[in-house]
């Protein structure tokens, strides 16, 4: 994975949790409004455990055409990821991942198996810009994933309420094209991704 640098030190962990303890998203498809992501952290020592609840529904006029539920408890000690657990349900197929590390790689159990990752892997959960300098694995699959990251200077951001902030944009290519932003405190500020239908996500923070 080839990472480039460009203004800032990617934060750790701890440094990328805000001091609201919470963070939250308005999700669009476009122009249109479908859902949010609400992530919650909580610190006990050295140790943080991350909860994410997403909620997304697309519509044909009144009529659902489709529906995204995603459950995730994330751990990590330090700067250490140890521990991943996750629900997905898209349109009643229902997926679950299980991650847990070790010193000699991490175990992922996901919907096609089991497999070990590096010891220094996470899972690409986007709230922790550090965690964009390692192997990444799939969230919601348990699949290692093939993209590049880097990161790509300074912009401004916009925000769900209209404003925009400024913000330090990283880059990921290849089997996925996502852009995140994190702020001047390297809280995760923003998201934009592209769709496999072609369309467009974007993420503004609440």
């Amino acid at each position: 994975m080839a990472v480039g640098f460009s203004v800032m030190v990617a934060p750790t962990a701890f440094a990328a949790v805000p001091g609201s303890g919470r963070l939250a998203f308005a999700v669009f498809r476009g122009k249109d409004k479908v859902g949010e992501h609400v992530m919650r952290f909580s610190r006990s020592g050295s140790a943080l455990l991350v909860s994410t609840e997403v909620e997304m529904r697309v519509r044909l006029g009144p009529i659902p055409v489709f529906r995204y539920a995603h459950t995730a408890t994330e751990r990590w000690q330090g700067d250490n990821f140890t521990s991943l657990s996750t629900r997905t349900d898209t349109n009643g197929k229902v997926e679950q991942v299980t991650a847990e590390a070790s010193g000699s790689g991490v175990a992922i159990e996901g919907p096609d198996g089991r497999l070990t990752a590096p010891a220094s892997a996470a899972p690409l959960t986007h709230w922790n810009a550090a965690a964009l300098e390692r192997p990444l694995f799939n969230p919601q699959l348990g699949k290692i994933m093939k993209v590049r990251t880097a990161q790509a200077g300074r912009e401004t951001v916009s925000l769900a309420d209209g404003g925009s902030i400024p913000a330090t944009r990283w880059t990921i290519r290849g089997e996925a094209e996502i852009d995140n932003w994190y702020d001047s405190a390297g809280a995760w500020a923003g998201l934009r991704g592209k769709l496999e239908d072609g369309s467009t996500m974007i993420y503004r923070r609440l």
